[in-house]
Parts: structure tokens; C-alpha cells; sequence
């Protein structure tokens, strides 16, 4: 099966704010523009940052290992070095984690590297990576 690319249009407060941060910080290229949305390519999908004026609205979170995983959330999984990379440019970028970034269920089923953070609208993401891809899905 090939993945096809996703599409994720979200709420930001400000466009200048979520260009600066989408395709300074994070890196995303940028793609289609109009006075009230972007498109960055986010390693390959389509995310849409629509101004809406507002921040982003919280739901709160759920304990995962021990940590309050803020809801909703997005991301992608990347190959580790890509994701020890976007660790090190977010925290020289001054970006505040939700979560540090650390092994999550490490010596079990599903092991993973993960990170939390927040946009300046207050999107919450999840950038995580595996070691061993193959325990995507693992129970």
C-alpha cells in the first residue's frame, strides 16, 4: 500500500506568527497563499494554517507514561535522525515543550521517541520517531 498525503487545515491567530513559525522553525516550505490561510508542505502533506484571529482551543489531556498528552494534538513520524535534528533547531529555537523530548515505553512494545509542543496559536504537536518503524501498530 502507498501512503497518500494528508491534508490538515488548522486555526492560527496570526499568518505572519504562523509563517515565522511553520516555515522559519519548523522548516516547511511554503506553498499556496492567500490574506487569510497558507499551505506548507509538512514532509509531504498539506497542512493550512487559517487565520482565524483566535488561539487554538484546548480540551485538556490524557495520561500516557506518565505525562499529560495535550488533546487534540497532530504530527508526524519521522526517521529518528530527522527527529533528533528538529529537537535540537526547536530548542534553539527557545520553543517551550509541553513534553520534553525523551523515549517513551522504552524496552517495550511500541517504543518511541516523542516531543510536545505548541505553535504560537497554541496547536498542540507531536513530532515522533521509531527506531524500528515496525512498532507503528504494536500491542
Amino acid at each position: 500500500m502507498t501512503l497518500r498525503p494528508f491534508h490538515l487545515a488548522f486555526p492560527v491567530r496570526d499568518l505572519a506568527e504562523a509563517r515565522a513559525f511553520w516555515g522559519g522553525v519548523m522548516g516547511c516550505p511554503e506553498g499556496r497563499s492567500s490574506d487569510s490561510w497558507i499551505d506548507f508542505d509538512f514532509y509531504g502533506h498539506q497542512i493550512v494554517a487559517h487565520c482565524t484571529g483566535s488561539e487554538a482551543a484546548d480540551a485538556g489531556n490524557n495520561p500516557v507514561d506518565g505525562h499529560g498528552v495535550p488533546v487534540p494534538h497532530f504530527g508526524i513520524v519521522l526517521e529518528l535522525k530527522d527527529w533528533e535534528e528538529l529537537a535540537a533547531r526547536l530548542t534553539a529555537a527557545g520553543t517551550r515543550f509541553e513534553i520534553e523530548p525523551y523515549v517513551r515505553f522504552r524496552g517495550e512494545p511500541g517504543e518511541q521517541a516523542t516531543m510536545f509542543f505548541r505553535d504560537p496559536s497554541g496547536n498542540a504537536i507531536e513530532m515522533k520517531a521509531f527506531a524500528d518503524l515496525g512498532q507503528l501498530f504494536a500491542t
